[in-house]
C-alpha cells in the first residue's frame, strides 16, 4: 500500500497528464480550421501574414530550445509538426494573395443592396433597371440558345417570361449554428486528447510507478533558455499583427474562430500540465525533508518560465482577438439587417422582408 504521499503525487500526474495528452490534440487540429476556411472561401485576406510569418519564427525557436533543454521527445517532434504546419499555411496564403510580406487592408465584401447611394448589386433591378439586361441575359443563357428563342412553357400566362434562373445561394450560418458546431468541435478534440492518455495508462505496467509528463531532469541550459525566451517574445508578437488587421478592416472575416479556439485551450491545458507537478524527493516513499518540496517545484517551474509566459501571454492577447469576433459581428449583423429592411432608399414592403416567422 502507498503512502498518502504517493498516492496524491499519482493524483497529480494524472492531472498533468490528462491536460498534457489534450493540449497535444487540440495543437494537431489547430491549423485545420483556418486552411479549410480559406480553401472555402478562395481567398486568405483576412489572416494576417506578419501573424504567421512571427509565428513560424518562434516555432522554430521553440525546436532550437525545446532539443538544448532536453525536454521530452514528443514535445520535440510536435514542435517540428507545428513548424511545418505554419509552412503549409504560409504557402496557402502566398497561393491566394501573391508573394507579398505586407498585409493588405481589403475590406470584406458588402451585403447586397447599398441604400446609402440609391444603387443595388449586379442582377438586382429597380426603377433604372429596364426589364431585360442584354448583357447580363448574354451571360446567363446557356450555349446554343438565341436572344429570341423562348421556352414553350413561357406561354404559359402562369409562367413568366424570365431569363435561365441562377442557381440557390447557400443559406450563411445562423450564430446558434456556428457555436454548436465549435462545441461539438471542441468536445471531439478533447475526448480524443483524454482517450489518448487512458490508452497510454492502459498500456503501462501497472506495478511501474508513473512519471509526471516533463520530468526529464531539472537543470537549466543556458542556449536553451535564451531559445526559449526569443520563442516565447515571438508568439506575443504574432498576434499584434492580426489584432491590428482586423481593427483596420473592422471585421475579422475570413479567420476561423476554431482555429483561436483551439489556440487557446492547447496553450491553457500545456500551463495546466506544467503547474500540476509534485516534486520527487529522494527520502524513503518519495518523502521530502522540510522545505526541498518547494525548491524543487520553484527550480522546475524556473526551468519552464519562458514557455509558461509565451503560452499565458498569447492566451491574453487571443481573447482581444475574440472580442474582436463579437463586437465586429454584431457591427456585420447590424449592416445586414438595414440593408434587408431599406433598399434605393427606399423600405421595403412588410411581405418581401423575410421577417415572418412562417
Amino acid at each position: 500500500m502507498f503512502p498518502p504521499s504517493q498516492n496524491f503525487n499519482l493524483d497529480v500526474t494524472a492531472i498533468s497528464g490528462i491536460c498534457g495528452s489534450v493540449s497535444i490534440a487540440c495543437w494537431v487540429v489547430v491549423f485545420s480550421p483556418q486552411i479549410i476556411e480559406q480553401f472555402r472561401r478562395g481567398s486568405a485576406d483576412g489572416l494576417s501574414l506578419q501573424f504567421i510569418i512571427v509565428w513560424l519564427l518562434g516555432d522554430i525557436f521553440n525546436i532550437l530550445g525545446a532539443v538544448l533543454q532536453g525536454v521530452l521527445p514528443t514535445m520535440i517532434i510536435l514542435a517540428i509538426y507545428y513548424t511545418l504546419a505554419d509552412i503549409v499555411l504560409l504557402l496557402q496564403c502566398f497561393y491566394y494573395r501573391g508573394f507579398t510580406w505586407h498585409d493588405e487592408v481589403i475590406p470584406p465584401p458588402k451585403p447586397t443592396g447599398n441604400h446609402s447611394n440609391g444603387t443595388s448589386h449586379l442582377g438586382e433591378a429597380n426603377e433604372r433597371t429596364g426589364l431585360l439586361s442584354t448583357t447580363e441575359n448574354r451571360e446567363r443563357r446557356p450555349s446554343g440558345i438565341s436572344e429570341t428563342s423562348v421556352h414553350p412553357s413561357h406561354l404559359s400566362p402562369a409562367v413568366p417570361l424570365q431569363s435561365t434562373p441562377l442557381p440557390p445561394t447557400t443559406k450563411p450560418h445562423t450564430t446558434l449554428q456556428t457555436t454548436l458546431f465549435n462545441l461539438a468541435s471542441i468536445l471531439m478534440v478533447i475526448s480524443a486528447g483524454v482517450f489518448g492518455w487512458w490508452l497510454s495508462e492502459r498500456s503501462q505496467s501497472p506495478h511501474k510507478p508513473r512519471k509526471h509528463p516533463h520530468d526529464t531532469g531539472v537543470s537549466f541550459n543556458l542556449w536553451g533558455q535564451i531559445f526559449g525566451y526569443f520563442c516565447a517574445l515571438l508568439y506575443l508578437g504574432s498576434r499584434i499583427p492580426q489584432l491590428l488587421l482586423n481593427y483596420r478592416r473592422k471585421s475579422t472575416s475570413g479567420v476561423s474562430m476554431l482555429f483561436f479556439l483551439f489556440a487557446c485551450i492547447g496553450n491553457l491545458t500545456y500551463v495546466l500540465s506544467i503547474f500540476a507537478y509534485e516534486p520527487h524527493c529522494a527520502g524513503r516513499y518519495g518523502k521530502c525533508a522540510p522545505g526541498e518540496a518547494g525548491r524543487l517545484y520553484g527550480r522546475y517551474i524556473a526551468v519552464n518560465a519562458s514557455w509558461l509566459a509565451g503560452s499565458l501571454g498569447t492566451l491574453v492577447l487571443d481573447m482581444g482577438i475574440f472580442v474582436q469576433f463579437f463586437v465586429y459581428r454584431e457591427l456585420e449583423e447590424g449592416g445586414e439587417e438595414e440593408v434587408e429592411s431599406v433598399v434605393d432608399g427606399r423600405e421595403r414592403p412588410l411581405l418581401e422582408r423575410g421577417d415572418s416567422a412562417y
